[in-house]
């Protein structure tokens, strides 16, 4: 018998999250390293589902707050081998590669500032991610006048030239 939960994620505000699976206890220690390594000033959280031994939701980070959340939230999603990170004064697309290159990393399920709803499956051995919902439906599709802001927000933001 499977049993379907969802579980939601609404980051704070000026806070993204990351979410994904691995593997082995020295996650979180290895997750630390990867995002202090990232950007001088970031802040952030980590809670790591442990899904043996004695189960529990590791954590760390260097704000209190962001810890206390992502510690909190992986153990609601309660999934072996997942983990939530938090982070703030820092975007997904400045950590990620260090995070996936992280020797326990599987895979990242989402990395956003968007509400998330994290599906899970839960059967007698435990539970699992399926998969999330990032945000909203599609409305549309962009047209030249949409190309054009996409464009200069980038350059106004720093990203492109």
């Amino acid at each position: 018998m499977v049993e379907f939960k969802t579980v939601k994620i609404t980051p704070p505000k000026n806070c993204n999250i990351i979410l994904g699976i691995a593997h082995f206890i020295k996650t979180v220690e290895d997750l630390y390293e990867a995002l202090v390594n990232s950007v001088p000033d970031i802040k952030f959280g980590i809670g790591f589902c442990e899904a043996s031994g004695q189960c529990l939701v590791r954590h760390e980070g260097n704000d209190e707050e962001l810890r206390r959340l992502a510690a909190e939230k992986a153990f609601e999603i309660a999934c072996g081998h997942s983990f939530v990170i938090y982070l703030k004064n820092a975007y997904p697309i400045n950590v990620l590669d260090k995070v996936k290159k992280a020797p326990e990393v599987c895979t990242i399920l989402a990395a956003t500032a968007n509400p998330l709803e994290v599906i899970i499956a839960e059967t007698t051995q435990g539970r699992g991610i399926i998969g999330v919902v990032d945000g909203e439906k599609s409305r549309g599709i962009e047209e030249d006048e949409h190309i054009k802001e996409r464009k200069a927000f980038l350059r106004k933001i720093g990203y492109k030239l």
